[in-house]
């Protein structure tokens, strides 16, 4: 069974679509639940996830917790109760029958990993960005191609690192690339406020500072200056 975590802050114009969308393109008999994180919303997400949720057939749970994604998702991971994690953002929305997938891998042997990355955007940055995502290489892994990992594995790897307030999915499949196996499965809003080129030259800046070993709070306060 999979557990679904999304972490949250102020979605309330995303949230029900990807629920909705999860409860049309997944199988009740796959999914233990989805757990909705929220870090302090400040708009309706909370009120429209327990709308949803009243109605809805998938079992959705809404828990709360201080701002931060690796927090959130760690606080997600604790409560899950299925035997699979499958990390997802708000703003991401996975193959149809995706449970189907991740399952089929994790008997398989595959214990972690992710699916491809496709754009709602015809930007020809974008559309050469995403075909890198095919290739099972480190540096083209990202939190929007969302992840999912054996519960058992998640806490081996004591979770995502809360010192990260942005990085920290890179910086856990970082390190899971260095411990374990990770397989390749076959939306762009902050791309549309901040500009495509722009965006793509500070991801790299951020991913190259990482490598050079600049520390989490660094990366943070470079994201602030220039992206936040």
């Amino acid at each position: 069974m999979i557990s679904i975590i999304i972490p949250v802050i102020n979605e309330a114009d995303t949230i029900v679509s990807l629920l909705d969308y999860i409860s049309k393109n997944s199988s009740l008999k796959n999914i233990s639940e989805v757990i909705v994180v929220d870090g302090g919303s400040q708009d309706e997400t909370c009120q429209n996830v327990g709308l949803y949720a009243k109605n809805s057939t998938l079992n959705i749970r809404l828990i709360s917790t201080e701002k931060g994604r690796a927090r959130q998702m760690n606080k997600g991971a604790r409560s899950a109760t299925g035997s699979i994690l499958y990390f997802l953002h708000a703003d991401s929305f996975p193959p149809n029958n995706f449970d189907d997938s991740i399952i089929a891998e994790i008997k398989k042997g595959n214990n972690a990993g992710c699916f491809r990355m496709k754009f709602d955007s015809d930007h020809p940055l974008l559309k050469f960005s995403q075909w890198f995502t095919q290739f099972n290489i480190q540096y083209f892994r990202g939190g929007d191609q969302s992840l999912f990992i054996r519960n058992e594995l998640f806490d081996q790897m004591n979770g995502y690192d809360e010192h990260y307030f942005i990085y920290e999915d890179c910086e856990f499949i970082s390190r899971l690339y260095k411990k374990n196996s990770f397989t390749i499965l076959t939306s762009a809003r902050k791309y549309d406020q901040i500009g495509t080129w722009k965006l793509q030259y500070h991801f790299a800046v951020i991913h190259l500072k990482s490598s050079l070993g600049v520390s989490a709070e660094k990366l943070y306060q470079y994201y602030k200056r220039h992206l936040a």
